[in-house]
């Protein structure tokens, strides 16, 4: 039995509200259970230096956790004076997906940058900070087509991620806090709304896993995907 009472292959209520932040060119707030993070595409007129000329755009992220995000409080990373290598790591992750997504050449050379910052936190939160960094971008991209600033949507496909795992020694699907901190193999897939994997990372925790059991994983992480996919759908609707 899971700890929250779902079975194995359950999802956690999901809901992704948009329009959100007022000057936001895209923002939704996504939660998924005890899982919050508010998801922001801000529009600049310019590709970072390195493309300059290139006639492509660029998608890049940050992400970060509000001091009380978790059940004890954490020092601002700004206080500290540098970000943790786990933010770093996660916001480059964000920004890899994201940029799966979407046809750079098509979206020109502008840049779109999706801040994720996570209000309370169990468990997931760089899977939810994908799903709704996407819909974050694709509100951001619906005005630039609206003004007629582009003519060709550069968004190619949906990108969503969901966490799957072992805990107790079963395949589960997208776990909270309690299942994470103890899981024997915690995994995060990202994947297109076509199906097709843009990114997985995956450890053990405790034992070694079997190739059956990543089999297990991957179903689990196609069927929560799709559910994921159908929740943008209708944020954007």
């Amino acid at each position: 039995m899971r700890p929250s009472g779902r079975n194995l292959s359950d999802m956690r209520p999901i809901s992704i509200e948009t329009g959100v932040m007022r000057h936001a060119e895209g923002s939704c707030l996504i939660r998924c259970g005890g899982t919050e993070v508010l998801c922001t595409a801000s529009l600049e007129e310019k590709c970072p230096p390195f493309l300059k000329g290139s006639g492509q755009g660029w998608v890049t992220a940050e992400y970060g956790m509000l001091p009380r995000a978790t059940n004890s409080r954490n020092k601002r990373e700004a206080a500290l004076g540098k970000q943790s290598g786990r933010s770093q790591e996660i916001q480059r992750l964000i920004g890899r997906s994201l940029r799966a997504g979407v046809d750079r050449r098509a979206l020109g050379e502008r840049q779109i940058i999706i801040d994720c910052d996570v209000i309370q936190a169990d468990g997931g939160t760089r899977c939810a900070a994908i799903t709704g960094g996407w819909v974050a971008l694709r509100l951001a991209v619906n005005k630039l087509m609206k003004a007629g600033l582009i003519n060709i949507d550069p968004i190619i496909d949906h990108v969503a991620a969901v966490s799957c795992g072992i805990y107790a020694g079963q395949a589960v699907m997208d776990l909270d806090y309690a299942e994470d901190s103890e899981a024997g193999t915690d995994g995060n897939f990202v994947l297109t709304g076509a199906g097709r994997l843009i990114e997985v990372q995956m450890s053990a925790e405790g034992s070694p896993f079997s190739r059956d059991q990543m089999n297990q994983l991957m179903d689990l992480a196609e069927a929560g995907v799709a559910q994921l996919v159908a929740a943008q759908k209708a944020a954007i609707a």
